[in-house]
């Protein structure tokens, strides 16, 4: 099984696209915010977009080894829509929404405002706001993606190519 993960290509030249559109966010953070944030490594949102990143390097991997009129890249290049579409669609509409209700008043979402004065009032977080693409970060994540993955899998191959080129691991 561990042989058969190390030889897949695809999955790993994806979440190599992915991995670096992550580590971009950094730079990015670095040279346009002039700040050290090592969390971008772990957030969601951001330029450029760390899933359809991986979503289409994935889905070109696959097109690129089993042809691109197959069904299973069909299926890829469908999932890569739905995705590309929800992280510049909803799932940025909802990281507006939660900014706009970050930036109600406190006290408005007090369940009881009659209650007595010696009620501690609940404490609430404030909502993640940084959920969703703009349809540019979108963008430059989707054309990373096939970028890295797909000179990846023609010049590299899987890992396990790469550690048996090395001696790491016996060929055959």
């Amino acid at each position: 099984m561990i042989h058969s993960l190390l030889d897949n290509g695809v999955m790993w030249w994806g979440l190599a696209a992915c991995g670096l559109a992550q580590l971009s966010k950094l730079l990015i953070e670095l040279v346009v915010h002039r700040r050290w944030r090592p969390a971008v490594l772990v957030e969601t949102g951001g330029m450029p977009s760390s899933h359809s990143s991986l979503l289409t390097g994935t889905a070109a991997g696959i097109g690129w080894q089993q042809g691109f009129d197959g069904g299973l890249f069909a299926l890829a290049a469908t999932m890569c829509f739905v995705v590309l579409y929800d992280a510049a669609g909803v799932r940025r509409a909802a990281g507006i929404t939660a900014q706009r209700v970050n930036g109600l008043p406190d006290g408005l979402w007090d369940p009881h405002p009659d209650a007595s004065k010696g009620d501690a009032a609940p404490q609430f977080k404030p909502l993640k706001e940084n959920l969703g693409h703009t349809r540019l970060e979108v963008l430059i994540g989707a054309l990373l993606g096939p970028l890295v993955a797909l000179p990846g899998l023609v010049l590299v191959g899987s890992p396990l190519v790469l550690a048996q080129h090395w001696g790491l691991l016996p060929i055959g």
